[in-house]
């Protein structure tokens, strides 16, 4: 009778990734409450911003091919 020497089963590919997932969130640096707030605040100013533009240029393209196209 011979004995079969019993190897660990590595993991599959799902359960490694989500393994060094978990592990990698926990390394990160999270923001404070206070920090969250000012960056959530520049995002939406910045999205406003940039919005107004592009529908500022928008409006004036639009405009141009009116007058260029004659309609």
């Amino acid at each position: 009778m011979t004995v079969k020497s019993i190897k660990p089963r590595e993991p599959n590919a799902l359960q490694r990734w989500f393994r060094e997932t978990v592990g990698e969130l926990r390394r990160v640096s999270w923001p404070t409450r206070s920090e969250a707030i000012k960056l959530t605040r520049i995002v939406i100013i910045v999205m406003f911003i940039a919005g107004a533009i592009l529908g500022s240029l928008d409006a004036l393209f639009e405009r141009m091919f009116i007058v260029l196209l004659g309609r």
